[in-house]
């Protein structure tokens, strides 16, 4: 009996875990703005990741636009396990809930409950790959934009694109690549390397981060809207001066702007407390300047 018991204990265990594993929404919408789970299908050279997202839905029922919010990278590589995605009650959703946009917001591969390999190594600071960095994060923005224009209260076309960090700089590399349902892209604080070695204000090699950029900005098809501060610690004035000198310089097309010092590191401007009453204005009036179509 207690054999028995143990068999069907494992085999409900393992049947959760395959419910789980599943592409498509899993459970049902929790609460006002509707969150729920879904997991979205990346297939790279003939194996499929299954990233682990979180949707929200504005109030009312008609089609609604999309906004992705593509998440940062922290210094320790303890710290990615641990990351949720984007609470439909913080600040940068509620910003673009009642706005009627619906919010999606994945782990990419290596984080959260996404799990499995990091896939966004930039190699060793001597040998710095930032470009190969970005593509990787962008095939993860890829397919969630994609599995968004799947879902039935969406509108598919003029989908926006919010990066912060790591996810600020796969907005770059997204940009580099066809991308026909997005029309807005957005960096807030975007880049790879800062606090090199865990020290705050120590990038590794912000020179080849610049290269990179100009790189990706030869194929760059759509005008970006490009936000950091000047207390940024992971991402000083010069570097993101630089960024967007190279960037621009090389046919890429970015508003830039350099904000004042917010909190005690404008790193945090985007999912800081306060942090949507000095964004806010720049991206209403970006998004409005762009198509939706």
């Amino acid at each position: 009996m207690r054999f028995c018991l143990l068999l069907l204990l494992m085999l409900a265990i393992e049947s959760a875990a395959d419910a789980q594993q599943t592409a498509g929404p899993a459970g049902a919408p929790q609460g006002v703005w509707r969150a729920q789970i879904n997991w979205i299908s990346l297939s790279i050279a003939g194996r499929t990741y299954l990233l682990y997202a979180n949707v929200c839905r504005p109030l009312g029922d008609a089609p609604a636009r999309v906004v992705v919010i593509a998440h940062g990278s922290p210094p320790s590589a303890d710290q990615r396990p641990r990351m949720t995605p984007v609470s439909c009650d913080s600040e940068a959703a509620q910003w673009f809930l009642n706005r009627g946009f619906v919010v999606i917001s994945a782990m990419r591969r290596g984080y959260g409950a996404t799990g499995g390999s990091w896939a966004e190594s930039f190699n060793s600071c001597s040998d710095a790959d930032y470009l190969r960095a970005g593509l990787e994060t962008a095939r993860d923005l890829a397919a969630t934009v994609d599995y968004a224009a799947t879902l039935p209260y969406v509108r598919r076309q003029g989908i926006a694109v919010v990066g912060q960090s790591a996810g600020g700089w796969g907005t770059l590399a997204y940009n580099a690549q066809p991308h026909p349902r997005v029309t807005a892209l957005i960096n807030m604080a975007g880049g790879r390397g800062g606090h090199y070695g865990h020290r705050p204000s120590n990038n590794c090699r912000p020179d080849m981060l610049a290269a990179a950029a100009g790189q990706l900005a030869r194929t760059a098809s759509t005008r970006m809207l490009w936000i950091y501060t000047q207390n940024d610690s992971f991402f000083a004035p010069q570097i993101a001066t630089a960024l967007y000198t190279a960037y621009t310089r090389n046919g890429g097309k970015a508003e830039f702007y350099q904000l004042p010092t917010f909190d005690d590191d404008g790193h945090r401007l985007f999912f800081g407390p306060g942090g949507s009453m000095i964004w806010g204005p720049l991206v209403e009036h970006y998004l409005a300047a762009q198509p939706t179509q």
